[in-house]
């Protein structure tokens, strides 16, 4: 079996609500999906998907994505879809960082194999792990009652885990509107609810503690990401008892091998676009799993297809380790992909069809803006 074919889509996906806001005033309106299908000479076809999210959350855009898919997706025509290390080999020989991009060919390739073998993808990826994976909310940053709501309206439709977004700039309110916002998410805390304190890398050492000294005693959250250098976060871990993961400083395997030697965290999330693919994904997720780390699986935003193989990875993520999944569906106002995983009591479990066991809307995808063969 060889690649003969990929064709690229391009399509817009809206923010539910009109706008999604992140630490240091950034707000997003609407998401660039790039889109690939992956065809073999035999007729089989694999989907994959990159949804940078916006051009200031890590070193990725969508214009990017597809800038370096032109150089990317020619270099593997011809090779075998299933030998993902091969595929991931000539990639990283081709064109240097650009997991984004990566990332939708390589989960392409997966999602073709999963096919090939009739098997769901999960099943390749270590194996299913029977249950529905725990979904968690995702807070964009807002008055801190409108942020406690909203962390009621998802607590009633059985979500137990909340993703909390802080990292307020000194004229919108700084650390105290934060410690605000965290007061008020977790005033209703339920026992087995677990909350994150995320500020997307967007505070400076002197803000996260400001803000943690502005919190009573016994508050039960995990502080993510709370500064953009592995330096300022180490500085902030030194003077809190508050457990700490990483997410944006960890992209690639040595980024989490140096996070790891130096003690600089607790848990790390893991996207699947900002770790270059399912391929890489896995790699890092054994890394993490060999340090004790929790985990949580997701990725920056996207469509059915992104989500398809978030769910994957979480159901072959041993349970001890996962924390939870994010639903990126849950952030955008639009449909790519027909996906039967609904989310029932705040879980969701992958299909048990072959593959990612997603059915894209041709209708909604449109003509490929690229075609390599």
């Amino acid at each position: 079996m060889r690649i003969a074919q990929i064709d690229i889509y391009q399509v817009d996906l809206p923010v539910k609500g009109g706008v999604y806001r992140l630490s240091g005033g950034r707000e997003y309106h609407a998401f660039d999906a790039s889109i690939a299908r992956v065809t073999s000479d035999d007729g089989s076809t694999g989907w994959g998907e990159s949804t940078p999210f916006g051009s200031t959350y890590i070193a990725s855009h969508a214009k990017g994505t597809r800038a370096a898919l032109e150089i990317l997706a020619p270099s593997i025509i011809g090779l075998d879809p299933r030998h993902h290390d091969r595929i991931q080999d000539r990639l990283e020989e081709t064109l240097s960082g650009h997991r984004d991009a990566r990332t939708a060919l390589d989960v392409a390739c997966w999602d073709l194999t999963a096919k090939t073998a009739g098997v769901p993808l999960c099943d390749l990826a270590g194996g299913r792990i029977p249950g529905p994976v725990p979904i968690i909310s995702s807070i964009g940053s807002n008055d801190p009652e409108k942020m406690r709501a909203n962390v009621r309206a998802h607590r009633n439709a059985g979500y137990s885990g909340h993703s909390i977004k802080i990292g307020a700039n000194e004229v919108e309110g700084g650390p105290a509107l934060d410690a605000e916002r965290l007061r008020a998410c977790l005033a209703d805390r339920k026992p087995g609810e677990w909350f994150l304190a995320d500020a997307n890398n967007g505070m400076r050492p002197e803000e996260a503690l400001r803000m943690l000294s502005l919190l009573p005693d016994g508050l039960d959250f995990v502080l993510e990401a709370p500064c953009p250098s592995l330096k300022e976060t180490l500085s902030v871990r030194s003077r809190c008892k508050i457990p700490i993961m990483l997410d944006e400083l960890i992209q690639t395997e040595a980024d989490l091998i140096e996070a790891i030697a130096a003690d600089a965290c607790d848990g790390v999330g893991l996207k699947v676009s900002k770790q270059g693919g399912i391929t890489a994904i896995l790699r890092q997720r054994e890394i993490a799993r060999a340090a004790g780390l929790t985990m949580s699986i997701q990725d920056t935003t996207g469509s059915e297809i992104a989500f398809a193989a978030i769910l994957h990875v979480a159901q072959s993520t041993p349970r001890k380790f996962l924390r939870c999944a994010l639903d990126p569906r849950m952030m955008i106002n639009a449909s790519a992909a027909a996906f039967d995983a609904p989310v029932k009591n705040g879980g969701v479990e992958a299909p048990s069809l072959p593959g990612l066991g997603v059915e894209p809307k041709m209708n909604v995808l449109g003509d490929p803006v690229a075609t390599y063969n």
